[in-house]
């Protein structure tokens, strides 16, 4: 039998820390390049300009997280913010994504050893 390989992703709009259960630390940092001042900026030349500017970031960024779940049997995607379901939905929208089992928690902000203990906690009750 195959072994699952599974991976825990503490995401909010701005980074998202990949954690692999096979080594049990956090292996990979991916940051949205859609910062506070770019939103600062595209905002004074138009609200709808900014969104545009945003909605293509942050389709960048989740494509980068997605990259990297594409090797993984088993996702958890946890966080503070609503960008957990937001990549869920992006996920959703593409094919290459149905065989992987996703899930969405809640969470806090954490230190990198409670998102450690988190994920394997996570993975040992399933």
């Amino acid at each position: 039998m195959k072994t699952q390989k599974k991976l825990g992703i503490w995401m909010d709009h701005s980074n998202a820390n990949l954690i692999d259960v096979a080594n049990n630390k956090m292996n990979k940092t991916i940051a949205s390049t859609f910062t506070f001042e770019m939103k600062e900026e595209t905002l004074d030349k138009s609200e709808s300009s900014m969104h545009n500017k945003e909605q293509q970031l942050n389709k960048e960024y989740f494509q980068k997280i997605g990259d990297e779940i594409l090797n993984y049997d088993q996702v958890l995607l946890f966080g503070p913010t609503n960008a957990k379901a937001e990549l869920h939905n992006f996920l959703n929208k593409d094919l290459h994504f149905k065989d992987i089992k996703i899930d969405i928690e809640s969470a806090d902000k954490m230190s990198d050893s409670e998102k450690s203990a988190f994920v394997k906690k996570h993975f040992n009750k399933n």
